[in-house]
């Protein structure tokens, strides 16, 4: 009698671990971590060699009008929509070798490994490559999936400029990934994500697998704080209007805003510019970035308000202003509860040990989950550190959110009867 699937599949851990490894040489930096903007030319060496593994697994490539790179592995029945997984090569410019890395290169091994043994699915099968998840080059963030999604126009994507005034669409066409697919004309059956955890709760309690229940609601802000350049030397304290005095007054009542909303309340001062960033001149502007999150959206317009009372509060016509920029809003959003059963389940096979947990960080998956069923898993990182060159899992948790991966795809396409 054959042995059931779940007993016998398993992913390749250390042809896993060669992959994230030799994907990592590419834009690697000297503290061990990986700078690979999106579309860069590093970003487009980076998609060159993982395309070509994808090819070598056995599967067809297309490529969306956002560089979006979609891998299919053809199904017994193809009329079905896929059943998709996969995550970014983009990496912040101090970025790790697993951030968005893994949840490709776990998707590839999960095509290796039923090329190998030549299993075929009911529902075809797909790997993503979405363009610019980090948002670090180009504004906004989880760009590509943001398009395809209907969240984000094509045009202002295409339009967005990095601090070199250079576009999305010239660096794709540069990049060779201006695609022909039109925009959001691949739909899928389901989307199932992996990632690192990028935060310490599943290292700390000794779990391998998260099966991600949804995350918390992101807005993004510019803060802009003007005042009036003048001589360092000349001008006394009581005279200035010096910007940077009342952003630091201002960050700091920002940063408390969190605190009465735990544990779920996150808020961030993450990106500054100062103008005119001379030595001996007192600053005339301020520009700084704020990240508030939550779980959910009654506490988040909560804590909206509560920026907005405090940029008030410190606004000073005539002398200091400070005015407040919407940026980026995503809303809490909850996965699939039959997608994420199906982790659960496939955990519990495979005797994994894992539990629920929402994830903090913006993800591809959380906009794909407007236009799919939609799922993640996700596995420790060291320390619960990510965006950082340091950033480090290891192979066992990596091999064992791929088996998961493997499993819980296998059980939403089906397996066709040989």
């Amino acid at each position: 009698m054959t042995e059931p699937l779940s007993t016998t599949l398993r992913i390749d851990g250390q042809r896993l671990w060669r992959s994230l490894m030799d994907l990592a040489e590419i834009g690697a930096t000297p503290k061990g971590g990986n700078c690979r903007l999106a579309l860069t030319e590093e970003d487009r060496l980076g998609r060159e060699l993982v395309t070509g593994w994808l090819r070598d697994a056995g599967m067809t490539l297309g490529v969306d009008q956002m560089g979006n790179i979609f891998a299919r592995r053809a199904g017994r029945r193809d009329d079905l929509p896929p059943v998709a997984t996969g995550s970014h090569l983009d990496t912040q410019p101090t970025g790790g070798r697993f951030d968005g890395c893994y949840g490709v290169l776990a998707g590839l091994e999960v095509m290796r490994v039923l090329d190998h043994h030549g299993i075929t699915t009911e529902a075809p099968l797909e790997v993503v490559i979405w363009t610019n998840e980090e948002g670090c080059r180009f504004v906004p963030v989880m760009m590509g999936s943001g398009v395809h999604a209907g969240i984000i126009s094509l045009e202002d994507a295409l339009a967005a400029k990095d601090r070199d005034g250079d576009t999305v669409a010239a660096s794709l066409e540069r990049t060779g990934y201006a695609g022909d697919i039109p925009m959001g004309s691949r739909t899928f059956g389901a989307y199932i994500e992996s990632h690192i955890e990028q935060g310490p709760v599943l290292e700390a309690e000794g779990i391998a697998v998260g099966a991600v229940t949804g995350s918390l609601g992101l807005r993004w802000f510019d803060v802009v704080v003007t005042g009036q350049e003048a001589h360092a030397g000349p001008t006394p304290m009581p005279y200035r209007r010096d910007a940077l005095k009342r952003a630091a007054e201002l960050i700091g009542d920002i940063l408390a805003l969190a605190d009465p909303h735990q544990p779920h309340g996150r808020v961030t001062c993450g990106e500054f510019e100062l103008y005119p960033n001379s030595r001996n001149v007192i600053p005339g502007r301020v520009t700084f970035s704020v990240d508030l999150r939550h779980l959910e959206s009654s506490t988040l317009e909560q804590m909206e308000q509560a920026l907005r009372d405090t940029c008030a509060r410190h606004d000073e016509p005539g002398k200091v202003t400070v005015e407040l920029r919407d940026i980026q809003r995503v809303p809490p959003t909850p996965f699939d509860a039959n997608l994420v059963n199906l982790i659960r389940t496939s955990s519990d096979t495979l005797g994994i040990a894992y539990r629920d947990i929402e994830t903090g960080a913006g993800h591809d998956a959380v906009f794909i989950s407007r236009v799919a069923p939609t799922a993640m898993i996700f596995v420790p990182c060291e320390d619960g550190i990510s965006h950082n060159e340091s950033e480090n899992a290891t192979p066992e948790d990596l091999e064992a959110g791929a088996n998961v991966l493997l499993h819980t795809m296998l059980s939403k396409a089906g397996v066709a009867a040989s």
